[in-house]
Order: C-alpha cells, then structure tokens, then sequence
C-alpha cells in the first residue's frame, strides 16, 4: 500500500474553523456498506438509525487544557504542549497531593513539579535549563530534547497541589493547527472549553478530542436510551500521535504513537454480552474502535484493562468486535482515514469524500460526520 493512495485535495474553506450552532445540526452521510448507497442526513437524524438491537460505545476521555503560551527572560514567546506526564500514571492528574511545611511557599500555597513530555514552539530557541514562565503560578523548566519528533522533556513548576487546577487557569484547549485563532479572543476561548469536548467526557488525559463525539447532546443520549439502546463507555486518551501524517511511502512501515486505554468491568460485560448476543456494536470515533479492537487481539475477547494500542488498522483488516462507525471526515494520507477505507473500502469511501466536497460538507474536527452502516 501507498501513501499516494490516500491523497485527496480539499477546498481550504470547507475546513470548519467554529462548530456548528449546535451540535446536532452537523451533517450527517450515511454509508450503507451492503448496497453501497450514500444518503444525506443530520446528526439528529441518528435516532432513527439505532434501536434496541444496538450498542453504542463511546470515548469518555477529555481534554486536557494542554496549549501553555509564555516567555523567555528574554521576552521571546515559547509556546509549550503538553503531551503526558513522564513516568507516572495517568490517574496521578486526578490526585490530591500531600504537602509538608518544606513545600509550602510564603503564601500557604504549595510549590510542586511534574516531569512531562512536550513539544516546544519554536524549539530552536530553547536549550536545557531555559526557564519559561507561562504566568506567576506555572512555570516550565526545560530539561532535555528527546530523540523522537523534536519532544522535549520538561518540569512543570506550580503553585498549589493540583496541576489540572493551574493548566484551567493557565493553559488553552489545543486546538488542530488547522483552526486558526488568529486573534485572542475569551469568548472564543470559552467556547472551545465547552465545544471541543463530548458532553459524556469524564477524565481529563487526552491532548485532542475524540471528535466523533462532539455532535451527540444529552438529549440524544436520553432518546437514544428511551428507544432501548445501550450506552457503554470506555477510555482512551488522544495523543498526537492518532493525527500525525504517514512519513513512510510504504504504509506498512508506519508506526503508531503508544495511547492508553481503560476498559472498565461493565463495559467488557455490555460488549461481551453484546457480541453473544448478537447486538450490533456501533463505535462512536477512530479512538474507539481502536480500543476495542486492540483488546480484542490481545485477550481473544473484551475484559476489564488498564492498556495501551499502538494498533494501525488500515485495509485489509479485518475488524473482531465492531459492526458500525460514526466518525468524522479526515485527512489526506492520515492513519484515520486508512482505517474506515479498512472498515468500508477504499474505493467506497473516497467515493463518498468526493460526493462530500460536492456538497460542501465541513470537514475535520468542527465539521460534519458519516455513519457507516
């Protein structure tokens, strides 16, 4: 397989830059893999595609506030993103730390550090030991560059004693390179907080959103739930490394960044029980399918895990646990779209991107969704 094979050129301004007004009157396509036939709906629409005999399992993750903008004491703007803690857990960023008096500055407030793995912008002004200071509660301490992708290893120096409290009031939702904020702008950052996260996000890990996600509303939910579907949630947190670009031309030399998952005991009973039963599986995004998938072929079934998946599914895989897709439209030659080409075929599904451009879909994270049926 060629990377080249998964090229395709999109009119710049069908780039979604906002959400849509609201998040069920996105688009929806719907592709019918049996007959193959493609037909225009919206998200509302969903309701009517799903019904007692399915399973609708989504990615509770959330976004972390992982973009930080600060200075060098020489006043040149650095721009830190985090990516994850180093060597610790990923529950840790929910915990409580304990604090002696030796910990505590003046002010009765703690001073903590946390090792994390960034990316720095622009790296080429940062050596180890530069001291960036994102605001007077968080700083960033450069510790080393890591070989891999221009990362760089890092301390976080905070007051207080929970480090989500100060990436809230310090840091920015990371939004894709292809969304431009061009200009500061707090209404447009608080719509971010609330937009670029699923509204059944629960566990704050992840650095990009399952955005498959972000067009349910709780009143979906709820009429989905009243029509006798059920809801299962599993965790996977996003990382970079699910939306960088294939470097290789032979894709089956690529390889994908490590993430992490948790599958709780009831939700390995709902899809196990779901697959005995012969109930549809219908994953909500890429990150999903991933997870199952991934413990599909470690365990040779679904059971309760804390994991990691560096899983590349791209044709002609051939999918152990999931029957259905709603995911978004993604990018030229990215891994994302080599895996609903493996779910619905490749031909199909450029098919489909063609009929969507036609039709001035809106496309990548903001934009609208297919199902794949």
């Amino acid at each position: 397989m060629l990377l080249s094979d998964y090229d395709y050129s999109l009119p710049e301004k069908l780039i979604a830059q906002m959400p849509a007004d609201k998040r069920e009157n996105s688009k929806m396509m719907v592709l019918n893999r049996k007959d193959r036939t493609i037909s225009h709906k919206h998200f509302y629409d969903i309701v009517d595609f799903l019904d007692d005999n399915t399973l609708l399992v989504m990615n509770n993750t959330k976004v972390l506030p992982a973009r930080l903008i600060g200075h060098k004491d020489t006043g040149a703007k650095i721009e830190v993103f985090l990516l994850k803690q180093h060597s610790h857990s990923p529950e840790l960023l929910n915990s409580q730390c304990s604090l002696n008096n030796s910990s505590l500055s003046p002010n009765g407030r703690g001073k903590q550090q946390e090792n994390w793995e960034v990316l720095i912008k622009p790296s080429k002004r940062v050596k180890p030991d530069t001291i960036i200071k994102i605001s007077d509660e968080l700083s960033v301490r450069a510790i080393k560059r890591l070989e891999e992708n221009g990362e760089w290893l890092v301390e976080l120096i905070f007051e207080g004693c929970n480090v989500l409290d100060v990436l809230h009031k310090n840091g920015q939702i990371p939004l894709p390179p292809y969304i431009e904020r061009k200009i500061p702008n707090e209404d447009l950052r608080k719509l971010d907080f609330e937009r670029y996260q699923t509204v059944y996000a629960k566990d704050e890990g992840s650095v990009a959103a399952p955005t498959a996600g972000l067009h349910f509303t709780k009143e979906i939910l709820e009429k989905l739930e009243n029509k006798g579907v059920e809801l299962c949630y599993i965790t996977l947190n996003v990382g970079l490394g699910t939306f960088r670009p294939v470097q290789c031309e032979n894709v089956e030399n690529h390889k994908m960044h490590s993430e992490t998952f948790e599958i709780c005991e009831k939700a390995a009973e709902q899809i196990n029980r779901a697959k005995a039963t012969g109930k549809k599986i219908v994953a909500v995004g890429t990150t999903t399918v991933r997870t199952l998938e991934t413990a599909y072929q470690k365990y040779n079934c679904i059971k309760a895990c804390q994991d990691h998946s560096e899983l590349f599914i791209y044709p002609p895989y051939e999918f152990k646990v999931i029957d259905n897709l709603i995911t978004n439209f993604h990018l030229p030659k990215s891994t994302l779209l080599m895996l609903v080409s493996a779910l619905a075929g490749k031909d199909f599904i450029f098919k489909a991107y063609k009929e969507a451009i036609e039709n001035k879909y809106r496309f990548f994270s903001y934009g609208d969704c297919m199902y794949i049926t």
